[in-house]
């Protein structure tokens, strides 16, 4: 039967609180000066867009971020199997129903991207598509 120790985990817990302590003075502090000056601004925060595919079309069919924002798209299926295409970025994902597909980007330039689905999901798949648009 193995026994627990607690000492040893008195001595890992207080590691592990050390290090997060010292972390905290090894990073650049605020006070007195402004970050983005020294350091550059923070980098922008992930649009998380959720987008939900179904016999033949995508909700929503139109998706707006900014040009340089990281993107986050989270794909899901309400029935079979489909895909995710736009080819002018670069994207490519397989939807499978009752799973997130999670597919990262970031737009480096603005315009307007056309998607559409990449895997046959019967009569009407040739119109199930959308688009991308990235704006300054």
């Amino acid at each position: 039967m193995k026994t627990r120790n607690p000492d040893l985990w008195i001595r890992r817990a207080s590691a592990l609180a050390a290090a997060f302590a010292l972390s905290g003075c090894l990073t650049p502090s605020s006070g007195g000066h402004d970050d983005d000056d020294e350091y550059g601004p923070p980098p922008p925060a992930e649009h998380v867009v959720h987008v939900t595919a179904h016999r033949f079309g995508y909700e929503p069919a139109e998706i707006r971020v900014k040009r340089g924002e990281p993107v986050l798209l989270v794909l899901s299926s309400l029935d079979v199997p489909h895909g995710f295409e736009a080819p002018r970025l670069s994207l490519s994902a397989t939807i499978r129903p009752g799973a997130e597909t999670r597919l990262p980007f970031t737009p480096q330039e603005a315009g307007r991207f056309p998607f559409h689905c990449s895997v046959f999901c019967g009569d009407g798949h040739e119109v199930m598509a959308g688009e991308i648009d990235v704006v300054e």
